[in-house]
């Protein structure tokens, strides 16, 4: 297994850097603006010239996903030498993603390493935001009369929505607005309205 990261910058921000900066932020933009990290792991698995993944590696890959923690917002791809010609060994590959809730995505991003004859890899795309610099008390007794912000301002409600999203790649492409939003809201309300309460 191995581990690349490259990270993906959610906002170009202003051209300041901090408080002591020479350049006058008097926006409420903040200068600390979330980054989103993404990290491809890998597992080449082995399947032989039949094209169909044997038990013993149908379990470890499965092993693998349970270490991993597989779950919401983490990407699963293939990436397969023969072109797709291996289908019983994705849809191996699919079935055990899809006990997660997870579906495979078409293209694979591109990892270190050839795929050896026999074999295809599995990759897992994670992606984790976090806001740099966070928190920064090094202005603390700075007296300022250019009416600038300090380099701490946007560091609480940017840091707490880093933590907070369930998929951290929703700061770099957004959500699309596919009509279903407002019934997606609504089902916790209706769940919380339906239950049984105190035997009612």
């Amino acid at each position: 297994m191995r581990f690349v990261s490259i990270a993906l910058v959610t906002a170009v921000g202003l051209s300041v850097t901090a408080c002591g900066s020479n350049t006058a932020n008097r926006t409420i933009e903040s200068v600390r603006q979330p980054v989103v990290t993404r990290s491809h792991l890998v597992l080449d698995v082995n399947i032989g010239n039949t094209g169909a993944m044997p038990v013993a590696e149908q379990r470890r890959l499965a092993g693998w996903f349970e270490a991993l923690e597989l779950g919401y917002g983490d990407r699963v791809s293939i990436d397969d030498p023969n072109y797709g010609a291996n289908a019983d060994a994705k849809a191996a590959v699919e079935a055990l993603a899809a006990q997660y809730g997870l579906l495979i995505n078409d293209l694979a991003p591109v990892t270190e390493g050839n795929v050896s004859p026999g074999t295809v890899r599995v990759v897992v795309s994670r992606s984790h935001a976090s806001v740099p610099g966070c928190p920064d008390w090094s202005h603390r007794s700075h007296t300022d009369f250019q009416g600038r912000t300090s380099g701490n301002y946007g560091c609480g409600i940017n840091s707490t929505m880093s933590a907070m999203i369930a998929d951290p790649e929703d700061l770099v492409r957004g959500v699309s607005d596919d009509g279903d939003n407002q019934a997606r809201a609504s089902k916790a309300i209706r769940a919380y309205r339906n239950k049984n309460v105190g035997g009612q």
